[in-house]
């Protein structure tokens, strides 16, 4: 039987109310909870992970907002996308953008048929993803849900999802 997985990249506190939080990244979380409760597969989770030391990282150098530091408040899966998580549903925390780790356990998996990507933020995380997932498994179809992701700016949202299309990800 060939498989799906869905995605859920970042649905954090920290990027959805809290230190890096938007308007569009609130108005997205029923989306999300919804697909996830919907979709017909296995369901996995990103999550920004980061560390007391933060702001001596390089990424806390480029963009000194301290967040998702482990075991904060910020850190946690949103509320809502937290009551949708079964137990066995699998969470990769990842140091930087995209989880080299989630590509890795995607290749291994027998029949992959398709991996759809939702979450946040569509113009740092989601495109990150997305495209690591793409080289790890090329011939599988990657799709990334307009509706069900959020980025820093909705011009940069918009961006990222051009670029994904241009690498052949595809945006429904």
């Amino acid at each position: 039987m060939s498989k799906k997985v869905l995605v859920v990249v970042d649905m954090q506190k920290d990027f959805i109310d809290g230190a890096l939080g938007t308007s569009e990244a609130v108005a997205i979380v029923g989306n999300v909870a919804k697909r996830i409760k919907e979709f017909e597969g296995e369901v996995v989770f990103t999550r920004d992970t980061h560390f007391e030391n933060y702001m001596d990282t390089s990424e806390g150098k480029k963009l000194p907002v301290p967040h998702c530091i482990r075991n904060t408040d910020g850190w946690q899966l949103d509320r809502l996308i937290e009551e949708t998580r079964k137990p066995d549903m699998k969470i990769f925390d990842k140091l930087t953008f995209g989880s080299v780790e989630l590509g890795a356990y995607l290749k291994e998996m027998q029949d992959l048929r398709e991996v759809e990507v939702v979450g946040l933020c569509t113009d740092i995380c989601v495109i990150s993803n997305a495209l690591l997932i793409k080289a790890f498994v090329p011939e599988v179809l990657v799709a990334v849900r307009e509706d069900c992701c959020a980025g820093v700016t909705v011009e940069s949202h918009k961006n990222a999802l051009s670029a994904m299309k241009m690498c052949q990800i595809e945006v429904i």
